[in-house]
């Protein structure tokens, strides 16, 4: 199927590991121009030249995406690079299980703040595209408790409301807004295998309420969101997608 990506210009916050990169590499794949930020400046310039290797514009930042002043001069600077912008990622978290003050702050400048900000910045390069879509990486502790309540759980919840909030607002606008909600997504120097070595209890317990027998990757992940973001699915706006391979029980 052609997802109708060939050309247009993607943005995606923490696009230099795990989801965040398998989002860019298959929007790279199917023919967009992709931007990504993240902080470790060695790991973003890595990914920048694999992207263009697949033969689209690419361009990327070292950037702490809690900071809006440099989070919107990077949005401003890739629409800039790449001419434009068709979609823009939002999928950035800090990670902040617990109930800390510290948890309940890292959680709001980073996963919530820096995806209002990013659309904030996004917003009147969005509007003059004629596909524009807006999708915003959740997690299905938004929505179901699990061992991440607190700050964690509460905050991907908070971003769940605000894409259907958004969905409302801009769809006048020809801007399509959704939501992607993963279950466990394990990868190479990711949380789940932090928790593995760290906690094989909680990690034990994880992989017994997945009933696939196994965590989701984030090329499963990817597939969804590219779909999700692509003209293809322009009918789709205000949804929560699920990815997580029946683990929620949620209806």
């Amino acid at each position: 199927m052609d997802l109708g990506l060939k050309g247009k210009n993607v943005l995606v916050t923490g696009g230099s590991r795990g989801i965040g990169l398998a989002v860019a590499s298959l929007f790279a794949k199917e023919g967009a121009n992709v931007a990504i930020c993240a902080r470790n400046a060695d790991e973003v310039t890595k990914v920048v030249t694999s992207l263009a290797a697949k033969g689209v514009k690419s361009w990327g930042r070292s950037v702490d995406v809690a900071d809006p002043i440099a989070l919107k001069g990077w949005v401003e600077d890739a629409a800039a690079e790449l001419g434009g912008i068709d979609t823009i990622v939002c999928n950035v978290s800090a990670l902040a299980v617990g109930n800390s003050t510290e948890t309940w702050e890292n959680s709001f400048r980073v996963d919530m703040m820096h995806t209002v900000n990013s659309v904030a910045a996004a917003l009147p390069y969005l509007e003059q595209s004629k596909s524009a879509s807006i999708v915003i990486v959740s997690s299905v502790s938004g929505f179901e408790i699990d061992f991440a309540a607190g700050s964690y759980g509460a905050f991907k919840a908070a971003l769940i409301h605000y894409a259907k909030g958004l969905s409302n607002q801009l769809i006048g606008k020809g801007i399509r807004v959704n939501a992607v909600s993963p279950g466990n997504t394990y990868f190479e120097g990711g949380i789940w295998q932090t928790i593995e070595r760290g906690s094989p209890d909680l990690f034990k317990t994880a992989m017994s309420s997945n009933p696939t027998a196994r965590m989701g990757t984030p090329e499963e992940v990817a597939s969804g969101v590219v779909f999700i973001a692509s003209p293809v699915a322009s009918r789709i706006s205000g949804t929560n997608l699920i990815i997580d391979g029946a683990l929620t029980k949620a209806v």
